[in-house]
């Protein structure tokens, strides 16, 4: 199976057009204010017309309110709701039947405890996506270019589909897929030339350093 990547945080048409010209499987868009990616649903049903089929387009949210849930939806045209804070495996359940929508959890890393949280969401999500445990006064609950240890994963008997976010880049893909057999991986500051600012020749590289796995 081929390796498949997820630019995360896009926000402009011309990064949008990197990430669906040089081969991303999924395109993110980040609905959380105090994120330097968010995005207001207005705009992202503007960048939401220019992804050709065949391309997923992911909603980042953290605890959304379900009235700003179904509009965000609607407006970017989402195929996948990722959700990054708080939410129990009810309500990530809830809303995926209630949107028809695939529905990822994060789970934060540090330890190989931690990797536990995966299995309470079985049954409930589509998918795992396994991140780098933020400090606890951080801002945000992932895009802060931190990894964890991907030795962590070796071995371990995941209970569903799963991706590998958290500092990666083109320079450290291979590495990632090798050590984890992660077969998505999920980046976002790794292809930024500042918090928040897509950098077209960064995507481009990345998306390239997969595709030779």
């Amino acid at each position: 199976m081929p390796v498949r990547a997820k630019i995360c945080g896009l926000s402009t048409g011309p990064t949008l057009a990197a990430a669906v010209r040089h081969g991303a499987s999924h395109v993110g868009f980040v609905f959380f204010a105090r994120s330097p990616r968010n995005v207001a649903p207005d705009q992202a049903a503007a960048l939401a017309v220019q992804v050709p089929d065949g391309v997923a387009r992911v909603g980042v949210f953290v605890d959304p309110e379900e009235g700003f849930l179904a509009s965000a939806i609607a407006a970017g045209q989402l195929g996948v709701v990722q959700l990054h804070g708080e939410e129990t495996p009810e309500r990530a359940a809830a809303i995926r039947a209630r949107y028809g929508v695939e529905v990822w959890k994060a789970v934060p890393v540090k330890r190989r405890v931690d990797l536990a949280a995966a299995s309470a969401y079985a049954g409930a999500v589509d998918r795992i996506l396994y991140d780098a445990k933020t400090p606890a006064a951080a801002d945000l609950p992932g895009g802060m270019g931190l990894r964890f240890d991907w030795r962590l994963l070796e071995g371990f008997a995941h209970p569903l589909p799963w991706a590998l976010s958290g500092g990666l880049d083109a320079a450290n893909a291979a590495e990632a897929v090798g050590i984890s057999g992660a077969r998505l991986l999920d980046v976002s500051s790794g292809v930024e030339s500042a918090p928040g600012v897509k950098d077209v020749d960064k995507i481009a590289g990345f998306l390239q350093s997969i595709a030779q796995l």
